[in-house]
């Protein structure tokens, strides 16, 4: 069996969200620190797999009095949880060629709370950079209820509605380095 691992590469990948406030305006943020690992199986890609581990801490909405607040214990709590995971349980329908799109399975860590979401994803390409490594690019997204985690807090508008919505975007852009 081929297995190689591949390292996800900070530099040149993104994991951003996304969610509506007032309930009428899309509010984006991203993570800027974070590590991670994918095990491809080349003969079966079905069995390969994805960890990836991002430092709560590192939110970034463009509003630093919104950074803070999403650090408080109101939602992440980065001091008593300062990490987010993703761990991989099951992929289907997995290819090799640029373009295709399937599905990873897996567990997503907040708040230390664990809760299977299944992420669509698609292989990007792969191709060798100019220092001679191989490189692979992916991508993946989902959506999820931040209530599910015990993120709830929210103020509710005079106008009917509520300041932050429930359902938050998830989109990553990876790209791993081949580990020799």
């Amino acid at each position: 069996m081929a297995t190689t691992v591949w390292q996800i590469d900070p530099a040149h990948s993104t994991i951003e969200f996304s969610v509506k406030h007032m309930m009428f305006t899309t509010v984006r943020g991203r993570f800027t620190k974070f590590t991670g690992t994918i095990s491809a199986d080349e003969q079966n890609p079905n069995n390969s797999s994805a960890a990836v581990e991002i430092d709560a801490s590192s939110i970034d909405t463009g509003a630093a009095d919104r950074d803070g607040h999403l650090k408080s214990g109101d939602f992440f709590d980065v001091e008593k949880y300062p990490t987010i995971t993703f761990r991989s349980s099951r992929v289907t329908g997995a290819h090799a060629k640029t373009g295709d799109r399937f599905e990873v399975a897996g567990e997503l860590t907040i708040r230390g709370k664990a809760i299977a979401v299944t992420l669509q994803a698609s292989f990007e390409g792969i191709g060798k950079d100019p220092w001679g490594k191989q490189r692979a690019g992916f991508s993946a997204k989902t959506e999820i209820d931040r209530r599910q985690w015990g993120l709830e807090w929210n103020q509710t508008l005079e106008t009917g509605g509520v300041l932050v919505g429930h359902e938050i975007k998830i989109q990553a852009d990876i790209q791993a380095v081949k580990q020799e």
